[in-house]
């Protein structure tokens, strides 16, 4: 079978370029050729530039789109500029990959909306849990469950470099300007004024960055599994040194779901999603995805007369961030139909105003 390669262009070369994203595009070379990079980092630009041989190396990302051999372009960097990365993309016709959160606010949200299409391109956000084999079944599962009765999303995770240390090999290079820095901690400070209407001395003004970076990923798969709910019930959250959990409650009508998400010290990743009905349940377990091969999986349990049956289904071993780039390819080389929209996000910016609005 002919299928056409993709260029890629990668802006941002941190952690998630490192352990995730470079090699899974180098697994896959009947689908993408790695062909520009870009960072702030000129050491790092040159470091990994030298690692997956690629000539094309930029420190500045509106050099990188006008590169005219390139099909799609990955945003990786930090939130703060996303969608200014996507925004410049777009306009030379280039399709885009993000990394979640696709952006901060309404308002940037609505200008890559309105830029796709009047370009035509594809642009997709990266929720790679959405795409694991397992949740796409359990989606399936729920769907065909009667009377739902009760739901719960849990996320509570330690520190990223308990996972990637002992598994990864990555680099770093502290030769990024001051400049840059105190450019990004002022934009991170409007933009959640922007987005929560608070100030940034208040308690909970840094719930919201922790809700776009690991709330993003429970709240859009909750939302594929059980659509959007009604409201929010209730919100606590609780912050000390070194740690910060969330609960809150949402109203599906006929029953709620139980949200605990919460960031520690412990070196541990748990997070799932567990679907309730009178006789039948479903749950899918997540583990860290910096160990990328380290399954999702699927588990059933149901009740028919005298008899308790419990499944545990691994669909496959190839992760979930393969398969969300399987999906990406066929998006644009095929028309294929992209589920992790910007139209799709903004439903998650919708659920983090809910909760803050609570928390207020």
């Amino acid at each position: 079978m002919h299928r056409k390669i993709l260029n890629v262009g990668l802006i941002g070369l941190g952690e998630v370029a490192q352990v995730i994203h470079l090699p899974v595009l180098e697994s896959l070379p009947d689908y993408f050729r790695i062909t520009a990079l870009c960072d702030i980092s000129p050491r790092l630009l040159e470091h990994l530039g030298h690692r997956y041989g690629v000539e094309n190396l930029y420190t500045d990302m509106s050099d990188l789109v006008k590169q005219e051999d390139l099909d799609v372009v990955f945003v990786l960097n930090s939130d703060e500029y996303h969608a200014d990365c996507a925004i410049e993309a777009i306009s030379r016709n280039k399709h885009v990959f993000i990394e979640k959160p696709m952006c901060l606010t309404n308002a940037e949200t609505d200008a890559i909306i309105a830029l796709r299409d009047r370009h035509q391109v594809v642009v997709m956000v990266g929720y790679m849990r959405r795409y694991a084999a397992s949740f796409v079944e359990a989606v399936q599962e729920i769907g065909g469950l009667k009377n739902i009765t009760y739901a719960r999303v849990r996320d509570i995770i330690g520190p990223n470099h308990y996972f990637i240390q002992p598994t990864s090999r990555t680099v770093s290079f502290d030769d990024i300007p001051e400049s840059a820095k105190a450019d990004r901690k002022a934009r991170a400070e409007q933009m959640g004024i922007a987005a929560t209407g608070l100030k940034p001395e208040s308690p909970i003004f840094g719930v919201y960055r922790f809700l776009t970076g690991l709330g993003s990923h429970d709240l859009s798969a909750m939302r594929e599994a059980l659509g959007m709910p009604q409201g929010v019930i209730g919100a606590k959250v609780s912050q000390q040194q070194g740690s910060i959990f969330l609960t809150a409650i949402f109203d599906y009508g006929h029953f709620s779901v139980v949200y605990e998400t919460g960031m520690d010290q412990q070196g541990r990743f748990d997070a799932h999603i567990e679907v309730y009905s009178s006789h039948k349940s479903v749950k899918v377990q997540y583990d860290t995805p910096y160990i990328r091969h380290l399954p999702v999986k699927l588990f059933v349990s149901e009740t028919e007369g005298e008899t308790y049956k419990e499944s545990v289904i691994r669909p496959t071993l190839t992760d979930p961030y393969t398969l969300e780039l399987k999906a990406l390819h066929q998006a644009i080389t095929e028309n294929g139909a992209v589920k992790t929209t910007p139209e799709d996000f903004r439903e998650d910016l919708l659920l983090f105003e809910m909760i803050i609005n609570k928390l207020k």
